[in-house]
């Protein structure tokens, strides 16, 4: 999930010359009508600065649609989120990412790190609009300049994993040689009645039902923007919906169901896209590594690196889905 060539796009009067490419965005070039007609809707900000980003897909329809309110969720120095206000509840979320936050789904990329500062700290609650091709908020307006689509291509409905690659994940994951029952995230109760272990308990019988109920205990528990639990949730509803499992739907209905009203909306909307096999950029890389098409080691070393905790805990729901998938084909 690289940057395309060296190309040029255009959105209404910006013109980027492979911009995308060298800050490491995975792009698609935007369709000339899809960018008139942001142009044509879009609603010109006071004093607004235009910014372009590279744009996921996953977020598409509400950039293309109408202008619609939207508050600052929360705000830090690599992102700031949005919420709009909708018949869902909690609503949306869209994110604005610099070029070095872990891109997720749900994102537009800026093509600039934060230690230029692009991101001006904005109190939660702050007005903002989301629509006509672009999102407004404090004195920025982020158009789309490109796209990205945050579900990987891979090979087959239901892919073939490389033996070697699986191995090299789970010794990179919990360490060469510590069996998997040793292995711990911050903030999740650990020893043998631990949700962890109950989650293991239920992939060696490859018991979904199991895996479900332990969702009630995992969604919100743990520390950071995206409790630890959550997303070992979405890191493992994300690769069954992957790589084919024939639950993957039913199972990722249910988590999504569980998520409501206990967790954060962030993470609520993350595992909504997960459910669609929306991912990161990171645990795509990832992905693609283990069927063959690119290299593995260095994507599981920036899966992991990813947040406090999240990019580990990402890659646990990763390794759990494997062996699920591989559990349940055996059978």
């Amino acid at each position: 999930m690289r940057a395309i060539d060296d190309t040029t796009v255009r959105t209404g009067t910006v013109e980027l010359r492979g911009r995308a490419a060298r800050a490491g965005v995975p792009t698609i070039p935007l369709p000339r009508e899809s960018a008139r007609a942001a142009a044509r809707t879009a609603r010109p900000a006071k004093a607004a600065t235009a910014v372009p980003a590279a744009a996921s897909t996953g977020v598409a329809a509400l950039l293309r649609g109408p202008v619609r309110q939207a508050r600052v969720l929360l705000s830090t120095p690599t992102a700031v989120y949005l919420q709009l206000a909708g018949e869902r509840a909690g609503g949306e979320v869209v994110g604005i990412l610099t070029s070095d936050a872990v891109r997720l789904p749900l994102g537009c990329v800026l093509f600039r790190p934060s230690n230029g500062r692009p991101l001006v700290a904005l109190p939660p609650g702050a007005p903002a609009e989301v629509g006509g091709g672009r999102m407004v908020v404090g004195d920025v307006a982020v158009s789309a300049a490109a796209w990205w689509d945050p579900r990987p291509r891979l090979p087959g409905g239901r892919p073939a994993l490389l033996p070697e690659g699986v191995r090299q994940l789970r010794n990179t994951l919990y360490g060469e040689g510590v069996p998997h029952s040793s292995f711990t995230l911050p903030g999740l109760p650990t020893g043998p009645g631990g949700p962890l272990a109950a989650l293991r308990g239920a992939v060696r019988r490859a018991d979904l039902e199991a895996a479900l109920r332990t969702a009630t205990r995992l969604i919100g528990s743990g520390p950071g923007l995206t409790p630890a639990g959550d997303d070992v949730m979405a890191g493992t509803i994300a690769g069954l919906v992957l790589l084919g499992h024939p639950a993957a739907e039913r199972f990722a209905a249910g988590v999504c169901g569980l998520a409501a009203g206990r967790t954060t909306e962030l993470s609520a909307a993350l595992l909504r896209h997960a459910a669609a096999g929306r991912v990161s950029a990171e645990y795509g890389a990832v992905l693609r590594g283990l069927v063959g098409e690119r290299p593995l080691a260095p994507a599981v070393d920036r899966l992991l690196d990813g947040g406090a905790t999240s990019g580990r805990a990402t890659a646990l729901g990763l390794c759990t889905a494997i062996d699920l998938v591989e559990r349940t084909t055996r059978r």
